[in-house]
Formats: C-alpha cells, sequence, structure tokens
C-alpha cells in the first residue's frame, strides 16, 4: 500500500498524502482532524476562490513581487480550476479550524502541484513554486477566504437565483391573466368571505414574488465590496497599497462582475453582517415561496373532501397502498426547500454574531450555509414553476358551486339593510341550506331587480 502515497512534510512533520492527490500535506491534516460531516464547500465556493488567485497572480506580476515564469502556470493552473477541473482534489470538512485556512491551503496545494506539473515538475516537491511563497503571496485566508465568500454568493444569486425569481414572477404572472374572469369565493381565516377573482388571488402571488426579487437584489449590493489586500489583522501587512485595486480590477475583468474594494478592511475581517443581511434576505424569499406552495395544496386539495378549485399537474403516483392517489408533490417538496433556508439562516446568524474581535472565525459554516439556501432556492423555483405552476388548471364547475352558495356575498347588502339584518340573512342561509338570494325575496328585503345589480360578481370583485 505504501506506493499508493507519498511522504510530505510541513511544519509539524512527515505525513502521508495520496500519490495522484493535488492536495498536499496541510490538506491531508485537515482530512484527518475534521472527518465531521464529509460535507465539503459547494464548487462554486473553489471556483471563486480560484479566481482570488489567479487575479492575486497577476497583480504580483505586475507589481514585480512574482517571477513572470512562475506566476504563469499559477494562473493556468486556477483557469483549470475555474474550468471545472480538480473538484474531486477539495475534501476539506465545513466543519474545520476557523476561518477557512484548511480550505485556503487546499486550493493552494492544489494549484502549486498543479503548476509545479505544468513545468515539468513532480507533485509534492513544491519546487519552484510553493503554496504559501507564490499562490498566497500577498494573501492571508482573513482576507481572501471573506472576499470569495461575497465573489461567490454575489456571483450566484446575479446569474442563478434572480434570474430564476424572475422566471417565476413571470409564469405567475401568465396564470394571473389566464384567471383574470375567473370569480371565486375568498377567505379569510380559512372562512368563506367575499368573492376575488383566481387571477386577483394569483397577482398576489406575483407582486409577493416580484418584491422578493428586489429585496435580494437590493441587499446583494455590499457583497460587492472586497476584503482583498486586508491581510492578517486587516492592516494589509505583505500585501501592500496597490495591490488592493490590482488585484479587484484583475477579479472583475475574470468575472465580469463589478466589485470595490472594502470601505474598511477591519470591519470586513471582524463582521460578517452583510452575509447575514443576504441570509434573512434569502430567509423572506422562502417564507414567500412556503406561503404559495401552501396555497398550491390548499386550493388543489380533494377532490372530493377538499377545495379542488385548481387542478396541479400529476408528476407521480401519490400513494404506495392507495390506487389513483395523486398529491401535491412539487409544492411539498418547494416547501421542504424552504424549511432548510430558514434553517440555514439561523445557523448563518449564529456564526455571524460569534465573531470575537479582529476576525470572525466562522466562515466556513457561512459560505456553505449562504450557497446551499441559494443553491436550493434556485433548483426549487426551477423545478416547482416548470413541474408545477405552468401547468395549474381551474376546476371551474367547483369554483361556481362554492361562489353560488356562499352566503357571505350578502355582505353587499349591508349599507341597504344594515349590518345586524345581514347577519340574520347569513345565519338563516346557513341553517336552512337556502341561498341569500331566495331569503331575501322570500323576507321581501329588497326587490328582485335591485337584488341582480347588488349581486353582480364582477362589481363585487371590482367595486368602485
Amino acid at each position: 500500500m505504501e506506493k499508493h502515497f507519498r511522504i510530505e512534510r510541513d511544519s509539524l512533520g512527515s505525513i502521508k498524502v495520496p500519490k495522484d492527490a493535488y492536495f498536499g500535506a496541510q490538506t491531508m491534516r485537515a482530512i484527518e482532524n475534521f472527518s465531521v460531516s464529509h460535507i465539503t464547500q459547494h464548487f462554486e465556493f473553489i471556483q471563486a476562490y480560484a479566481v482570488v488567485k489567479k487575479a492575486a497572480a497577476i497583480a504580483n506580476i505586475k507589481l514585480g513581487k512574482l517571477d513572470r515564469k512562475l506566476g504563469i502556470p499559477i494562473i493556468k493552473a486556477a483557469e483549470e480550476i475555474i474550468e471545472g477541473g480538480f473538484r474531486y482534489d477539495f475534501l476539506v470538512d465545513i466543519f474545520q479550524a476557523g476561518a477557512g485556512t484548511s480550505t485556503n491551503m487546499n486550493v493552494n496545494e492544489v494549484i502549486a502541484n498543479r503548476a509545479n506539473e505544468l513545468l515539468g515538475g513532480k507533485k509534492g516537491d513544491y519546487s519552484p513554486i510553493h503554496p504559501n511563497d507564490h499562490v498566497n503571496m500577498s494573501q492571508s485566508t482573513n482576507d481572501t477566504y471573506h472576499a470569495t465568500i461575497h465573489i461567490a454568493v454575489y456571483k450566484t444569486i446575479k446569474q442563478s437565483l434572480l434570474p430564476e425569481l424572475e422566471s417565476l414572477q413571470n409564469d405567475l404572472e401568465k396564470k394571473a391573466k389566464e384567471f383574470h374572469s375567473i370569480v371565486k369565493v375568498g377567505r379569510t381565516h380559512m372562512q368563506d368571505a367575499l368573492p376575488i377573482t383566481l387571477g386577483q388571488e394569483f397577482s398576489g402571488y406575483v407582486s409577493a414574488v416580484a418584491h422578493a426579487v428586489k429585496r435580494v437584489d437590493t441587499i446583494s449590493d455590499p457583497l460587492r465590496e472586497l476584503a482583498i489586500g486586508g491581510t492578517a489583522v486587516g492592516t494589509g501587512v505583505n500585501a501592500g497599497k496597490k495591490y488592493p485595486d490590482l488585484v479587484i480590477n484583475e477579479i472583475n475583468n475574470i468575472t465580469k462582475l463589478d466589485f470595490r474594494k472594502s470601505l474598511n478592511f477591519f470591519n470586513a475581517s471582524q463582521n460578517q453582517n452583510v452575509e447575514a443581511e443576504v441570509s434573512a434576505a434569502l430567509k423572506t424569499v422562502a417564507i414567500t415561496l412556503n406561503k404559495i406552495a401552501n396555497d398550491f395544496i390548499l386550493l388543489s386539495s380533494g377532490p372530493n373532501a377538499g377545495f379542488n378549485e385548481i387542478i396541479l399537474p400529476a408528476v407521480q403516483p401519490g400513494s404506495s397502498i392507495m390506487p389513483g392517489k395523486v398529491n401535491p408533490t412539487i409544492p411539498e417538496m418547494l416547501n421542504m426547500v424552504c424549511f432548510k433556508v430558514i434553517g440555514n439562516d439561523i445557523t448563518i446568524t449564529e456564526a455571524a454574531r460569534s465573531g470575537q474581535l479582529e476576525l470572525n472565525v466562522y466562515t466556513p459554516v457561512i459560505a456553505y450555509h449562504l450557497l446551499d439556501s441559494i443553491n436550493i432556492l434556485t433548483n426549487g423555483v426551477r423545478i416547482f414553476r416548470k413541474k408545477c405552476v405552468q401547468g395549474v388548471k381551474v376546476n371551474e364547475k367547483k369554483i361556481k358551486e362554492y361562489l353560488e352558495n356562499n352566503p357571505i356575498i350578502a355582505t353587499a347588502l349591508a349599507p341597504i339593510i344594515g349590518y345586524e339584518k345581514t347577519a340574520e340573512v347569513i345565519k338563516l342561509s346557513y341553517e336552512k341550506n337556502i341561498s341569500v338570494r331566495d331569503l331575501i325575496i322570500k323576507m321581501k328585503l329588497i326587490p328582485k331587480e335591485k337584488l341582480d345589480k347588488l349581486f353582480d360578481y364582477k362589481k363585487l370583485v371590482n367595486p368602485d
């Protein structure tokens, strides 16, 4: 078995590393020390870290600190990660030593070993390119990890989550227009209320999602501030004054996004308040989607003992024992996504409030759970809109039946016969199972001709 390993050395001594691995000694120690959950950082985060490493190498070459002969292989190795390579060499558990040093060194070692390989060297030799001296030049974990969170989270929000939410908004709006003339019973407190159109009901969902899009877009803007260059405790030791602007300019060239330097490196190092605010906005998205999913479940319930007002697409059998049963599986899936996002926010909140002095060291779990929330929301929304929203149909027969048997429409009579008399009519309608219209005529409270105008559903849903 020895032939499958190589021996590497670091400041703590020797350690066996798998022969074919691109990671090195510090990564191997982290794998052995933090075998907690076998959950590793999202690869979007690793790719964003490689963006930082590539940009740093370019900046250091321009500053004359890094020999171009060494910098070019580092840049090429980082680009291979950005393009999706070496995915299985990033094995450090998210529950690791604080601040993410192990993940930073994992990235440094993979890039160094691949860069040396490009120069004809062997893995583990770290000559001429060293993980710390060259790949990590002008950097520390404390500034690069924070910057990487911002890059990865902002990029996935702008390029994945927001477009998917906007598509959901559009699909719901199409349904709102399709259902604009379907008058139905409204409900408050889960009891019958005045009429509403199904289109109006769906327009509420459209507006809720639109507000969610605007909220996330606005609150994510501070993610554009990068702590890069605020090394160690925020002072920028070993980086230099010109470095931050140079490296951020290169990051923007690579990502095609518009990042900027943090206004205060010490605040950026000490606090994760921006991440907490973004997480709170994602939680609000989850609350919004949870409400819409629950409404879909209620409105489609039955078909005989529930509302049965809308019909959801049947995507799979609903029971292993009851033949023919079809469940609201897609809204149920979305609800579980929402529960996880809300749980992630609690973790992020606790991590964000637990920093001490010059550094919040709980960034690994913050990074993982933020990206987790974004990814599952993006995927959950896409499946919900494609497999559920786009195929929603109306049960007009059931909606009309409920509407015509709804005594609450007598509310329109209150300005004419008074609140008390109207309440009496509604109560009698329930007790005797007689329609309000027939009761009013029988009690001779309002002439039939005038009653027809008062019970015009179109006017009830769109009052003057």
